[in-house]
């Protein structure tokens, strides 16, 4: 099979063009955008309550974002900052608290100075109005922006992609990842009377007047900021459920009405991922907002409970597999890459962009994990190691922090590489299942940092990991296993490593202990050493 090159199949949700930009010069806007200000670090989001109404003749949204928050201190007039990508414009903006003055504006921010102590523990409200044309995406999901598209019968059909740009490109929210709503959203979308407006959540009601329907969603639970998104298409709509781990977990699925036929076939895969996600990674983190696929006029999002598809109801990626073993295209690598994100992504987020690892090559992982349960662990193995060959080395999987700047793509593959290796070590497939739902339980519906991610996961093998991660997350180096053999004797070294790297290989029932000077090892017989190649490590006969 003709192996896809990487930068066409990678994404996150498939969106991989808008991020991964090396050699990037940060200024002082990167850093209002990526770090915690002090126009952001005294208060914390607790819910939006946002309406959308798109014009599909101009190319334009309109609508408010009513912002409720506490303070986490003690604060005496302070300036807030709230995140509006130019060309959008804040026409409005009515705060709960006096101001000094009007809201100003500078670049992509908008600042709200107020003439009030705050006491810690206040709770408040800041409500944007908004208007204005979007930044278009060129090529969405592969960048950021705003989707105005016709379906194939020629009826308007609208949505965005914003997971690199930031939901600021059209929203008026904080736009950082450490910050999500603890009390979720309700989102209204305003449509012409032939359309559907379909957002996160569940739809709780749906008014008709002068010509306009609005469909009103609402999600309970706390969600990063790129995962609200509305989705105006001519849709229509059919359920199912799921019997999960805890209880009945809602289906629902919307599609252009000519696919509805497809749709129920294809969408059938849903269950067996379901069952193999919740058999790794613990019950699906929202059940309370139901689990929903919406198809997009793009491939692909993991927007919370509001997945996007796009992958044409057909098996692989467009049709082809990622791996290049012919295994991935026994399932739809969108349903399943994109739902594994509820649980990397949506569940545990990282705080901050350059850890997007943790999205990123858990969910990849996701796939092989999947695989097993659907298949078998043999055609897992053989994904697994497909999957190396897109690994390019070309820059630390970790960015740079504070400026919202993403480290290599290698963090899909590469992620994945590295905890199919650390499997390997911890030699006990019930330990590493616990440990991946370890994760989503002591983690759940939380913002977290690589730092917690490494702990957690060398407390709970018994193992110091810690080398392991330095290697993969933070340099270019693939270790490389240089060996000799002659008769039983096996003679082995590691280099293009970390100091002191600690990654064990096992030979069998025997495991070494590789460092930087040579060691001998009697094997228990003369044959042959083979290697386990589920580790990605470079094998160096000398």
């Amino acid at each position: 099979m003709k192996k896809l090159t990487y930068a066409i199949i990678l994404c996150s949700g498939l969106a991989f063009g808008q991020f991964f930009e090396k050699n990037k010069t940060f200024t002082k806007q990167d850093s209002l955008k990526g770090s915690d200000t002090q126009f952001r670090n005294f208060w914390d989001v607790k819910r939006y309550d946002l309406s959308v109404e798109p014009d599909f003749k101009s190319k334009s949204i309109s609508g408010h974002n009513l912002i409720t928050f506490t303070l986490t201190k003690d604060v005496i007039d302070p300036v807030f900052q709230i995140d509006l990508q130019q060309p959008m414009k804040a026409d409005k903006v009515e705060c709960s608290f006096p101001l000094k003055g009007d809201f100003k504006r500078d670049g992509d921010f908008i600042f709200i100075s107020a003439k009030k102590s705050f006491k810690k523990g206040e709770k408040h409200t800041i409500d944007v109005t908004y208007s204005g044309n979007p930044v278009i995406a060129k090529r969405a999901p592969w960048d950021g922006g705003w989707v105005f598209t016709k379906d194939e019968k020629g009826n308007p059909w609208m949505s965005v992609a914003d997971e690199g740009i930031g939901a600021s490109v059209w929203l008026p929210t904080k736009d950082i990842w450490s910050d999500e709503p603890d009390e979720g959203i309700t989102m209204k979308i305003s449509t012409p009377q032939d359309l559907v407006g379909v957002g996160n959540g569940r739809l709780t009601e749906k008014k008709t007047e002068n010509g306009k329907n609005t469909f009103t969603w609402e999600i309970k639970n706390p969600i990063n900021a790129y995962s609200i998104i509305p989705n105006i298409g001519k849709y229509v709509n059919f359920k199912d459920s799921y019997m999960g781990e805890k209880g009945k977990l809602d289906l629902d699925y919307w599609v252009i009405d000519y696919n509805l036929d497809k749709a129920k076939k294809q969408f059938q895969q849903v269950q067996p991922m379901m069952k193999a996600f919740e058999y790794w990674f613990g019950p699906y983190p929202f059940y309370e907002d139901s689990y929903k696929l919406v198809e997009s006029p793009y491939l692909g999002m993991e927007h919370q409970s509001n997945v996007a598809y796009g992958n044409g109801y057909e098996n692989g990626y467009m049709g082809q597999d990622y791996s290049g073993t012919g295994v991935g295209l026994n399932w739809d690598y969108i349903i399943i890459h994109e739902s594994g994100h509820e649980w990397f992504a949506n569940n545990i987020t990282a705080k901050d962009q350059a850890d997007m690892w943790v999205h990123e090559g858990f969910t990849m992982y996701s796939e092989v994990l999947f695989t097993e349960h659907f298949m078998d662990k043999k055609s897992a193995d053989i994904y697994a190691q497909g999957i190396q060959n897109g690994i390019q080395n070309d820059i630390p999987i970790i960015g740079k922090y504070g400026v919202r700047n993403e480290g290599s793509g290698d963090m899909y593959p590469k992620g994945a590489s590295l905890l199919h290796t650390i499997r390997q070590v911890i030699n006990n497939d019930e330990k590493f299942r616990q440990i991946l739902r370890g994760l989503n339980k002591d983690f759940y519906h939380q913002t977290v940092t690589t730092q917690q991610v490494e702990k957690y996961i060398s407390e709970k093998a018994g193992i110091d990991f810690s080398t392991v991660f330095d290697q993969y997350l933070r340099t270019v180096k693939v270790p490389v296993l240089e060996y000799s053999q002659k008769g039983n004797e096996l003679k082995f070294k590691y280099s293009n490593t970390v100091q002191n790297l600690k990654l064990p290989v096992r030979i069998g029932d025997q495991t070494i202990n590789p460092t930087a000077e040579w060691q001998t090892l009697k094997l228990k017989s003369s044959v042959p050493v083979e290697f386990n190649r589920n580790y990605y490590i470079m094998f160096k006969k000398v």
